[in-house]
């Protein structure tokens, strides 16, 4: 029969395991670090996993397959087998009053508070429509960035949400990921923070990009950093 259905693109799969975990019915799994789709009969074709894929590798086809197997999945379902998800994909927001108050002991203990908002902040596992983009000033950071700059927390991350990432090093382009994110929400601002080193300038081409194809105009900043952690421009 012809039935809508799931299909997952390989090469855009992180193998992060949430479309594993938001699927009801035991249809996906992981296979070589890849989500694939084990049983067609499993599958209703509703879509849960959609939403939750950070990377879009999910989407909707029109094809001939098996019809849904309910009884399968309701026997399946009973048996309540575990599925996989992967913690380092789990959206989380920080709560900002406990922030304070690390802030607060960190002044009397030398020590400095961490100012992140959220998690994930791989530009590669944060999901487009993740609530915590609403309405915030965003930092796109290099990943080396944080390490070369001394106080990256205080003068970078605070009050911003950030995503980091490496141009040179991970596989495929962010401007697909970062448009959606733009076009998704109102974004106040978007500070680029990226490293003097020229494959560097991959990561705010890709922002910029992304800007553009969002259709939307987002006050952009790019600050370069020096290897020896110096702010240059």
């Amino acid at each position: 029969m012809i039935r809508q259905m799931i299909t997952i693109d390989e090469e855009k799969c992180n193998g992060c395991g949430l479309c594993v975990s938001a699927c009801q019915e035991g249809a996906i799994g992981l296979v070589n670090g890849k989500a694939v789709l084990l049983r067609e009969d499993y599958c209703d074709g509703l879509g849960n996993c959609l939403p939750v894929c950070p990377t879009g590798a999910i989407s909707f086809e029109e094809r001939e397959a098996p019809a849904f197997n309910h009884e399968e999945v309701e026997k399946l379902m009973g048996e309540q087998k575990p599925v996989f998800s992967c913690p380092g994909s789990q959206i989380k927001v920080m709560k900002q009053e406990s922030r304070k108050e690390e802030a607060s002991s960190a002044q009397s203990t030398q020590k400095m508070a961490s100012q992140l908002r959220q998690w994930p902040v791989q530009i590669k596992l944060a999901a487009p429509n993740a609530a915590f983009f609403n309405n915030c000033d965003l930092l796109i950071a290099a990943d080396c960035a944080a390490y070369a700059h001394g106080d990256f927390h205080n003068t970078f991350i605070r009050n911003r949400v950030t995503l980091i990432g490496c141009p040179k090093l991970d596989e495929g382009d962010y401007a697909e990921k970062l448009s959606a994110i733009f076009a998704s929400h109102d974004i106040r601002s978007v500070t680029v923070a990226r490293m003097e080193v020229p494959c560097c300038g991959g990561l705010d081409h890709a922002v910029k990009r992304a800007i553009t194809a969002s259709g939307k105009i987002i006050p952009l900043a790019v600050v370069t950093i020096s290897s020896e952690g110096e702010i240059l421009r």
